[in-house]
């Protein structure tokens, strides 16, 4: 069953559970999934629905440590709820090690002798651990294997 059918079943039986926060939340995830097909004319598949789920969770990070500064508890849970339903659709995460490992393969594969090659390392990864991985993290872990 590919993800966006998974997505609609889910927000079917939300809506028959009467389970308003995930609805909103599955609603929201339907949108940006519609908006993204007809903004590029395409028909997403699984990878490029994980890539709008993982841009989906890095907003609401954003959203809660806003929140929080600005004392809306409230707001910052809403937002982790959010978090939670989406989470649901992305694979599971890498462990460090795994991270590490993709890591040293791309950097081999590569030929990658120092920081200035760090794009070559970052778009050999970026595909394998897309919505996997915080690709900011992947970032630091590339340029501080890089600079070693």
């Amino acid at each position: 069953m590919s993800l966006k059918t998974r997505i609609s079943d889910d927000m079917k039986a939300a809506m028959k559970a009467k389970d308003g926060a995930r609805l909103s939340t599955i609603r929201l995830l339907m949108a940006a999934i519609k908006q993204k097909e007809v903004d590029e004319r395409v028909e997403l598949d699984d990878v490029g629905i994980v890539a709008v789920i993982d841009k989906m969770q890095k907003q609401r990070r954003d959203s809660v440590t806003q929140y929080e500064s600005g004392g809306r508890q409230d707001l910052a849970d809403k937002e982790r709820a959010e978090m939670e339903v989406l989470a649901a659709y992305l694979p599971q995460p890498l462990s460090e090690q795994e991270i590490a490992a993709l890591i040293d393969a791309a950097v081999a594969e590569s030929g990658a002798a120092g920081v200035a090659d760090m794009g070559k390392v970052m778009a050999l990864v970026k595909p394998q651990m897309a919505g996997r991985a915080d690709m900011g993290k992947v970032s630091a872990a590339i340029k501080a294997r890089l600079a070693g």
